[in-house]
């Protein structure tokens, strides 16, 4: 089992008291993430073991818990808490699953994944996010994680099959080549779409040649980066 070591005292936030920064988590799950349909008990006593505050770049750490997506720098962005309980939710994690993650972006949802898992591999194109990750990782001593840098939108073949593939992006277009490093049994979340109509999708591979796919929810999330896109027409 991975161990977390909890800091007292989140490092140049804005709160005053430790006793302030467990209400604004308390704040976070109970009116955001609760309210978003996350009630599974043991992502919401993830959310609460894993310190989100030390996963924020220093310059916002006061908006820690906030209902937003949070500038992680080169252009990409932090998932807003909601969306990062609701995934958690959805792919029932398991001690033995093999997970890749597509996007390290801020490396928290990497530590949520890693908290449930056996393994992540965890992709990211910008160098400078995935060294971040990497440091804030062995801060709190999450050690079965792998980083590695690359583009991974239109999927990661190096340790497939995976039992769990997560998208930390929206496509414009389904991953049917990312599905194909799926187990049998195994599940992908992804964000398909253009605005202001994108879905989160729930993909399993039910057979070598089946896969189920569920619509959980409407959302938007800024489009990953070198993903495919569909053939645009002008007239």
């Amino acid at each position: 089992m991975t161990e977390l070591r909890m800091h007292t005292q989140p490092v140049s936030t804005p709160f005053n008291t430790a006793e302030a920064v467990e209400q604004a988590r308390f704040n976070m799950i109970e009116q955001q993430i609760r309210t978003w349909e996350v009630l599974d008990g043991n992502v919401l006593d993830l959310l609460k073991k894993v310190p989100r505050e030390n996963f924020v770049p220093v310059q916002y750490s006061g908006l820690a818990f906030a209902d937003l997506e949070i500038p992680l720098g080169n252009g990409e962005l932090m998932l807003s808490p909601k969306i990062e309980g609701r995934i958690m939710q959805a792919l029932e994690i398991k001690k033995t699953d093999k997970v890749l993650e597509i996007g390290t972006g801020s490396g928290y949802l990497t530590a949520l994944l890693a908290s449930q898992a056996a393994h992540v591999y965890s992709v990211e194109i910008m160098p400078d996010l995935s060294y971040q990750a990497d440091k804030r990782l062995q801060d709190h001593n999450i050690n079965n994680v792998t980083l590695e840098i690359g583009d991974a939108a239109n999927g990661w073949t190096a340790h497939g099959p995976y039992d769990v593939i997560v998208f930390g992006g929206s496509l414009p277009l389904s991953p049917t080549h990312a599905q194909q490093s799926l187990a049998i049994g195994g599940r992908m979340f992804v964000v398909v779409g253009d605005l202001p109509a994108m879905q989160a999708i729930m993909i399993r591979r039910i057979s070598e040649d089946g896969f189920k796919r569920d619509v959980l929810f409407e959302t938007a999330l800024p489009i990953l980066s070198n993903a495919l896109q569909p053939d645009r027409f002008s007239f």
